[in-house]
């Protein structure tokens, strides 16, 4: 990592914690606006209403794309907001059922297989990161952790 990568790196890795800390406060209010609204699909739009006003409100001050970014031509780009949907109403749906411990454990779980499956292979723009034996052990010592910290059903 060179001394300009690094001095980018330490206040990145942070906002990534503090995203990471969001992750289960998000998954705990949204299974608790769906079980006021009577299920998860209504949480979730009224999330994704409520995050599209304040990043409609966000682009006012740093500037909308133009017109011609919203192309088809990498149709693929756009399957992120279908995977924050599917995100979003999974927790609303399973955190109520099987615990939010349980939960998150099972997104940490996806998460780590599908980061160390996109970097290995450099997919979806990523750059790419072999999985090395040293690096496969982190990994399931990862995994055994996050087993180790689940909360039983």
């Amino acid at each position: 990592m060179s001394a300009s990568s690094s001095s980018a790196f330490f206040p990145i890795a942070a906002m990534m914690f503090a995203a990471g800390l969001g992750i289960p406060v998000f998954a705990a209010l949204n299974a608790g606006l769906g079980q006021q609204l009577g299920g998860p699909v209504a949480a979730t739009a009224v999330t994704f209403a409520v995050g599209f006003v304040i990043a409609t409100l966000m682009l006012t001050f740093t500037g909308y794309p133009p017109a011609s970014a919203f192309s088809f031509e990498k149709p693929w780009l756009w399957i992120g907001a279908i995977m924050m949907l599917f995100y979003a109403t999974s927790v609303a749906f399973s955190a109520p059922k099987i615990g939010l411990g349980n939960a998150i454990f099972f997104v940490l779980l996806g998460q780590i297989v599908a980061a160390a499956i996109i970097d290995h292979f450099g997919l979806l723009g990523s750059i790419q990161s072999a999985i090395t034996p040293k690096r496969a052990l982190g990994l399931v010592v990862m995994a055994i952790g996050l087993y180790l910290a689940r909360k039983p059903v």
